[in-house]
């Protein structure tokens, strides 16, 4: 599939790894959509149009159904058609499952139930719903198409995360299913790839304190951060070799565990 005059849905494009996939794929011709449940969506799509991109930014909330068709409806009207969908938006609400007092030895704290359902919310159901219903759109139109959902390297499993990490977990299975049922179904061309980052150098891992950052890159065998171009750089071979399918690639620069497990 050519990126150059293709049209790109982006959930979650405000700002981070969204954004920096949506100036990119601009750069190569694409036109694009962001949508976010944050205002400054429109901001960051003014930023793609000032640099010479096409783009539109919309306020969505993955997790509303009517959102999510209006955001695919507003690329088929204002750029007449569909061919990439990237399922990125997520939120992040961290917590041990039990906490405990240091001084009393008894629970300090639990894990919310609002917190737990609140990622598992937009991480997992908004991703369901983008994809389902950009897949819905790219096939009537008769396709080809790729959808592209963003997992993260902390699949593996990450302590103080089990929301958010069994929700990575689920979406890195979701290509190998979606591709098989697309295929059982009949849908030649609708292709399905996930994209799993690792610690990537977005505003907020930037902004961390020095000795906090260079703690998680003590994990990282390529020794810095991922910036956002290099996942860039694969989502643009995932749209353009069409023999990628029902995948999920890592880009992590080779980490593969966390450092509660690091050998001694």
């Amino acid at each position: 599939m050519k990126i150059a005059g293709s049209v790109v849905v982006i959930t979650g494009g405000a700002r981070g790894i969204g954004l920096a996939l949506g100036k990119f794929l601009a750069t190569q011709g694409a036109r694009i959509v962001l949508g976010d449940v944050l205002p400054e969506v429109e901001r960051a799509a003014e930023e793609i149009r000032s640099a010479g991109g096409q783009a539109l930014g919309l306020v969505a909330d993955v997790t509303q159904e009517a959102d999510v068709e209006r955001l695919m409806e507003a690329a088929i009207e204002r750029f007449g058609g569909l061919d990439v969908v990237i399922a990125n938006a997520g939120i992040a609400r961290d917590g041990l499952v039990l906490a405990r007092d240091p001084d009393s030895g008894r629970v300090a704290r639990t894990l919310s139930a609002d917190a737990f359902r609140a990622v598992v919310e937009v991480n997992l159901t908004g991703a369901f719903l983008t994809l389902a219903e950009g897949a819905r759109r790219i096939a009537e139109r008769g396709g080809p198409g790729l959808l592209v959902v963003i997992s993260s390297i902390n699949k593996a499993g990450q302590p103080g995360q089990l929301n958010y990490a069994s929700a990575k977990a689920a979406v890195a299975l979701w290509p190998k299913i979606l591709a098989a049922e697309f295929h059982w179904a009949g849908f030649r061309g609708l292709r399905v790839v996930g994209i799993a980052p690792g610690y990537t150098g977005t505003e907020a891992l930037k902004a961390m304190p020095q000795p906090a950052l260079e703690g998680v890159l003590k994990d990282v065998p390529l020794g810095r951060l991922v910036e956002p171009d290099e996942l860039a750089a694969t989502l643009k071979l995932a749209i353009e070799n069409e023999a990628i399918n029902g995948t999920t690639i890592e880009v992590s620069g080779g980490v593969a565990f966390g450092p509660w497990q690091r050998s001694k």
